[in-house]
């Protein structure tokens, strides 16, 4: 094991408090949430059973951490009722309207600018 992984190596989690790995040497038999999702499954509240760490220079703390679930205490994804698909329109039809003109932008508008590109910037569609 070379220099680089030794502060993310701590199988027996005396370290971190949890068993740690490094980034992509995970043990068999865990998988972290996006992976447990590819694979129709979900956590359903198990604890959290180890993380794996790389280096980042990006973030502040200087670490990335992904936390890792058993697999075979996963349960199988909920599947999509018709209230929950009608909930997730409406929330993303209001992603869409602009408070400002109440139009269907037709994309999600962006929250630094809290309204429709086109009410965002009126003063420059105006001179042009």
């Amino acid at each position: 094991m070379s220099a680089a992984f030794g502060g993310c190596y701590d199988p027996s989690g005396a370290t971190h408090g949890i068993p740690t790995y490094p980034w992509r040497l995970a043990p068999d038999g865990l998988a972290t949430r996006r992976q447990l999702r590819a694979r129709g499954l979900r956590p359903d509240g198990q604890p959290i059973a180890a993380q794996v760490m790389r280096r980042s220079r990006r973030r502040k703390t200087g670490v990335l951490v992904g936390y890792l679930y058993r697999i075979d205490q996963a349960k199988p994804v909920r599947p999509m009722t018709s209230g929950r698909a009608a909930a997730l329109a409406a929330a993303m039809r209001a992603r869409r309207t602009c408070p400002t003109c109440q139009q269907d932008a037709g994309y999600c508008i962006p929250t630094s600018l809290g309204e429709c590109v086109t009410c965002a910037y009126a003063e420059e569609q105006c001179a042009a």
